[in-house]
């Protein structure tokens, strides 16, 4: 699996947009959209990746949530590269397939579980691959480190839930990708736990 941040370069605000795509782009991999994000140079970021031949360049599209920046060029990824879309949310303009709890995908070369985790939404949504231990976790937040916040006890019990996971790889939905998941989310639980201990 490889993974693509196409709006690392972006002058526009918007989430990141992530292609996600096989090892050796063997024409059985799927290429993936994680987010689609609002800059439109993405466009043209997609028509110039390495993306294989005999495949679609764009086989799918994954929502982690229906928040503007991260589903605002919908439209226009499926007008240009008409891909299935799968979103949480079942009241998003241009979703195909809705998503479920529990569900796997194939991304690239490599199959994700879909971990319904709400908190910053009610459809929000992580990915989740046992294989390379990598979490996209969109706008879930996995780092907590104030006391001064409440929590939901449903977030929190999806966060203690990702907390369970092997996770090496984090891709959020803003900023960089960073390393060591597991520990990032066991502390944002100890935090959440002093929390309501206080």
């Amino acid at each position: 699996m490889k993974v693509f941040n196409l709006t690392e370069l972006a002058e526009v605000y918007t989430s990141n947009v992530y292609l996600v795509r096989g090892s050796r782009n063997a024409i059985e991999d799927v290429n993936s959209l994680i987010d689609v994000g609002q800059d439109p140079a993405v466009l043209a970021r997609i028509a110039t990746a390495p993306t294989g031949v005999g495949k679609k360049r764009i086989a799918q599209v994954i929502l982690t949530h229906s928040h503007y920046d991260h589903a605002g060029m919908l439209p226009r990824i499926r007008e240009e590269y008409h891909p299935t879309c799968h979103a949480f949310s079942k009241s998003l303009a241009g979703v195909d397939y809705h998503l479920y709890d529990g569900q796997h995908l194939k991304c690239g070369d490599r199959f994700f579980e879909v971990i319904h985790t709400p908190g910053h939404t009610t459809d929000s949504v992580c990915l989740y691959c046992t294989e390379e231990r990598v979490l996209f976790s969109g706008d879930t937040p996995l780092r907590i480190m104030s006391e001064d916040q409440t929590y939901a006890e449903e977030f929190i019990r999806s966060l203690a839930r990702l907390g369970e996971l092997a996770i090496e790889t984090v891709y959020p939905g803003h900023g960089d990708s960073y390393g060591g998941g597991t520990a990032v989310i066991q502390a944002s639980l100890q935090v959440l736990t002093a929390t309501r201990a206080g």
